[in-house]
């Protein structure tokens, strides 16, 4: 698909389009968030909690799924709207010139990655506190907006939708807003996974070639199995093909 065919220019406003993976990480999101909310309607919530991220769980009782299923929850409409907002906005245009395997390769390690941060730093710190739940795709999101703001620094967004910036100077801005609130105790918001998001957005982009794919060594296997299986097919065949050489009637050779 060309570019002209997935995106818009409307105005003087850029519309990006729907690549594949953006579509699908909305589509996700959204559906979760609405089967959460008519489970907490229903009185059938409980089960969520081992689906948000709490470091105590993590390290504790080993429930490692949570530094991934924590992004697909939201707390409130206002949360998954701006987390959405964002993901499509600044992820499309990532996504168009990385290619959908990597952007969402990318998107799960920015998501791990926030993740990891939280569980650590809610140990480590004084203000910390394991055993308060995470949940949201806010790590992801400040990944993406890391990596945009490297890719596009200099390209201008309305702050607010009312003040232009450069994409570089609002990162700066929003990142040092989540360092100074992460000393805050008790604070509502989790500033350790948008920390940890910006963090994680940054090593993906300076590490060359960078790769995340949980499946991977399974893969790796099976290809080996599949090399390993048709080298002895091959072995077998010319053992065959040696022993027909010999003609009728002709017995081994003797020295």
């Amino acid at each position: 698909m060309s570019l002209r065919s997935r995106t818009r220019l409307t105005g003087a406003f850029y519309i990006p389009g729907f690549p594949n993976g953006v579509k699908w990480l909305l589509i996700s999101n959204v559906a979760i968030f609405i089967l959460s909310f008519f489970a907490d309607r229903a009185g059938l919530g409980g089960p969520l909690i081992f689906l948000k991220l709490i470091p105590v769980a993590v390290v504790k009782d080993f429930f490692v799924w949570q530094l991934v299923t924590y992004a697909f929850l939201h707390q409130g409409f206002g949360h998954i709207i701006w987390n959405m907002l964002a993901l499509w906005m600044f992820g499309a245009d990532i996504e168009r010139i990385w290619g959908t395997r990597r952007f969402v390769q990318f998107y799960f390690f920015c998501a791990v990655g926030a993740g990891l941060c939280v569980v650590l730093l809610n140990y480590i710190l004084p203000w910390g506190d394991p055993n308060v739940p995470t949940v949201g795709s806010s790590g992801a999101i400040f990944g993406i907006l890391m990596v945009y703001a490297m890719m596009f620094s200099d390209r201008e967004i309305l702050f607010g939708f009312l003040i232009p910036i450069k994409v570089k100077y609002f990162v700066m801005i929003i990142g040092a807003v989540a360092f100074l609130s992460s000393f805050e105790p008790r604070s509502a918001v989790s500033n350790f996974a948008h920390l940890g998001g910006l963090l994680f957005g940054y090593l993906f982009i300076k590490t060359p070639n960078m790769q995340f794919d949980p499946v991977a060594p399974i893969r790796r296997q099976y290809r080996d199995w599949k090399l390993q299986r048709a080298k002895k097919k091959f072995q077998v065949y010319l053992r065959k093909q040696g022993s027909g050489k010999q003609g009728p009637g002709r017995g081994p050779m003797v020295h």
